[in-house]
């Protein structure tokens, strides 16, 4: 049997899981999707008054009560934001992969956080590692939906 580590991401939260078999396979399918860590990003769970110094971006009101309108660069934080959290994404998913040693790497992601992740990973993991993507946000699936899925798209072979 393949070992896998599946990543699920979206720009708030990341769940992974390994796919390991099980030892009693009486009344479930071996292997089993199982549930190793799930990681928030801080930074998605501000108020926009906790993150910002203003909550209306792009404003300044003159003396005359004209207001113009400005770039505070605000996409661009969000994106080292969204970096930053992939950077800790990167650096937990090494850790597994030293204790289970996988053969594939699913990667299933928001579109915009797949690219970021791409960058994120191809410095930190060995180039002997498979990596399959998929551009989806499936963060609300619970594991044995998430199992269900990924078998049903061919990305994991029970």
């Amino acid at each position: 049997m393949q070992r896998y580590i599946v990543a699920v991401v979206n720009s708030a939260k990341a769940k992974l899981f390994v796919l390991e078999p099980i030892e009693f396979p009486v009344d479930e399918p071996s292997p089993k999707l199982v549930a190793i860590d799930e990681l928030h990003n801080a930074n998605q769970t501000l108020h926009g008054e906790d993150l910002w110094s203003s909550t209306k971006p792009g404003r300044n009101r003159g003396v005359a009560g004209q207001a113009h309108g400005y770039d505070d660069h605000r996409d661009k934080h969000r994106v080292e934001f969204e970096r930053r959290f992939a950077q800790e994404i990167v650096n937990r998913l090494v850790q597994i992969r030293q204790s289970t040693q996988p053969h594939q790497l699913i990667l299933v992601a928001e579109p915009h956080i797949l690219g970021i992740m791409r960058g994120a990973l191809s410095a930190n993991l060995p180039k002997n590692l498979k990596i399959n993507e998929l551009a989806k946000d499936l963060c609300q699936l619970k594991a044995h939906e998430l199992q269900d899925y990924l078998e049903a798209k061919g990305l994991i072979a029970t």
